[in-house]
């Protein structure tokens, strides 16, 4: 079973940047889709960010797209998510998740909804000022 921990966030200004790490342990990620997540207070749990299995397809909503990247190391079984142009609407703990289901197994799967995860960390604050 994986075991996931993300770590990167803080306060930054408007405009700013963070990247947020994701390391896993326990298991090898290789096998699995990854994702990122943000939760803000009162608010459902939001798609960010997606990956394949081998790193060759990523997948973004169009509200962050052009402004996050996602990335894995499969061979430092990390995953990361870069956080450029922040907004104050950006605001909200970010959470990686692996998608570990053997339906899910294929290099070609990616997941854009909570329920196709399995695995979660414990999230990381990122907190955007005006």
């Amino acid at each position: 079973q994986v075991q996931l921990v993300e770590s990167g966030g803080g306060l930054v200004q408007a405009g700013g940047s963070l990247r947020l790490s994701c390391a896993a342990s326990g298991d090898t990620i290789s096998s699995y889709a990854m994702g990122w997540f943000r939760q803000a207070p009162g608010k459902e749990r939001e798609f960010v960010a997606a990956i394949n299995r081998s790193g060759s397809i990523k997948f973004y909503p169009d509200h962050v797209k052009g402004r996050f990247t996602i990335s894995r190391d499969n061979a430092k079984n990390t995953v990361s998510l870069e956080l450029s142009l922040l907004k104050p609407d950006d605001t909200a703990v970010f959470y990686c998740a692996a998608a570990t289901a053997t339906t899910h197994g294929s290099n070609y799967y990616i997941g854009r909804a909570p329920r196709e995860y399995d695995r979660w960390g414990q999230g990381t604050q990122v907190t955007v000022s005006s």
